[in-house]
């Protein structure tokens, strides 16, 4: 609990933040609709976001180095602030794609700044407590950001306007709080060469993973309002999504710890693509006037559809992350998960313009096409993987830690740093030894099989580990 308190103005501080990007995120996209906004266009906007947040990645932290945790937060809320004022002022797409760019930055070193701080203050004993705090603080103020849209017309300006209160209200508990700002340092970095071959399902799974983000946090609100649905729906459409993430993520993170976590992976991503294909059949909750009778609308269906293909595509990207970590030494996994972080970037900034393509080719039902499409592709290429290479064993698995859907390398240092290392383990230098390339003509087998088959390649006699 103390742990807790001492980062509860920071907590409150993200609450406010991702009600705001909650509510921005949609209203774009239910604003750029409402203007006519082609889906081409609409895509290229929204995709400006994760470009913007995938530069903020990279160069965010060198500022926070230079200038101090406090700061940068005050800098980039008012900037992030300023830029949501000014798609009120200005209906253009280019302008739009220009302040989503900003917005994606200023984003970007705000979750830096707030989760270097919760690893600063985190020891070994509440880690994976304080992460998990911040992953269902951010699921559920993205959630309840989504019935803001119904406070004011979005044709207006009004929403814009609470959308930028709200960021700017972010900054009055971090910049008052009573806890030292931490000392700062860049985390390692990893080459995608080295990051494939240690885990190629890893590298290609979180990139995949980064489409279906990217589709979902661009177009639900624009697919929403294609067919038809009210405001109030639209919120209640995007918010079981994120609740249904929230509510599902730990137990199938639990379960993963247990089986064989790629056996998980295959089964919720293939859950996700078989909700996705339901949704698309379900037929659209137009409004019904029977004579005599009352206004009548059955969304229900599709909303519970919604929570149950959130809650199982949203906990892949935690589980892809705990796969990676299963694979490589200790000392790699913060350097690897940013790696995976910058692939999940790559892969969201691809997914609205893909969604755009789809639904301008086969109209709003293209949005779950989208996402059928690249859950079943996550599912085939993770049974391809079963059967080239290994589980790993119950003493090189890792226990799963939910992570934040949007988080940035350290949120990761969280997950990296929430166990000691097993004494019984092999060492980092063994499995780096294992995951050296020629070890099938060392040792006659695979080297897609190697980093688990550390017990073959052990001289005899060392039996006493030295993890």
């Amino acid at each position: 609990m103390a742990a807790l308190f001492s980062v509860s103005a920071l907590f409150l501080g993200i609450a406010l933040m991702m009600l705001g990007n909650g509510l921005q995120g949609s209203l774009l996209g239910l604003r750029g609709s409402l203007e006519g906004f082609d889906n081409q266009v609409l895509g290229l906007v929204m995709s400006g976001y994760f470009a913007g947040f995938l530069a903020g990645s990279l160069f965010a932290p060198r500022v926070v180095a230079r200038v101090g945790h406090i700061r940068v937060f005050a800098a980039l809320a008012s900037l992030a602030s300023a830029a949501v004022l000014v798609h009120s002022i200005f209906i253009d797409p280019w302008v739009w794609f220009g302040m989503r760019l900003v917005t994606g930055f200023s984003y970007a070193g705000l979750y830096i700044v707030a989760e270097s701080w919760i690893n600063d203050l985190s020891d070994n004993r509440n880690r994976g407590r304080l992460l998990g705090t911040y992953m269902v603080i951010q699921l559920g103020a993205l959630s309840a950001g989504q019935y803001l849209l119904a406070a004011s017309d979005p044709s207006g300006a009004n929403l814009f306007m609470i959308v930028a209160v709200l960021v700017s209200l972010a900054l009055l508990p971090v910049c008052l709080a009573a806890s030292r700002a931490p000392d700062f340092t860049e985390p390692e970095t990893l080459s995608f060469r080295e990051l494939f071959l240690l885990s190629p399902l890893g590298s290609i799974g979180m990139t995949l993973n980064g489409v279906v983000n990217g589709a979902i946090f661009g177009f639900a609100a624009i697919y929403a309002q294609q067919i038809g649905l009210t405001v109030t729906e639209i919120s209640t459409f995007i918010a079981a999504i994120f609740l249904g993430g929230m509510l599902l993520q730990f137990p199938i993170g639990r379960i993963s710890d247990m089986i064989n976590r790629r056996l998980v992976i295959t089964v919720v991503t293939f859950a996700a693509m078989f909700a996705a294909i339901f949704a698309m059949l379900l037929p659209e909750p137009v409004t019904v006037q029977p004579p005599h009778m009352t206004e009548a609308r059955n969304v229900w269906p599709l909303i519970i559809v919604m929570a149950l293909f959130g809650g199982f595509s949203i906990p892949t990207y935690s589980l892809f992350n705990a796969h990676v970590n299963d694979r490589v030494p200790l000392k790699k996994m913060v350097a690897a998960s940013s790696g995976l972080i910058f692939l999940n970037g790559c892969g969201a900034i691809l997914g609205p313009n893909l969604t755009a393509l789809s639904i301008e080719l086969t109209g709003p039902v293209g949005f779950f096409i989208t996402l059928a499409g690249i859950h079943g592709l996550i599912g085939v290429i993770t049974l391809y993987r079963m059967l080239r290479r290994p589980a790993p064993t119950a003493k090189q698995q890792v226990d799963f830690v939910a992570m934040p859907v949007r988080g940035t390398s350290y949120a990761v240092q969280l997950t990296a740093e929430q166990d000691e290392p097993d004494p019984d383990a092999p060492s980092d230098e063994e499995l780096e030894i294992a995951a050296e390339p020629g070890l099938e003509a060392m040792y006659g087998m695979p080297d897609d099989t190697a980093v688990h088959r550390v017990d073959d390649i052990t001289p005899k006699g060392n039996t006493d580990g030295n993890r």
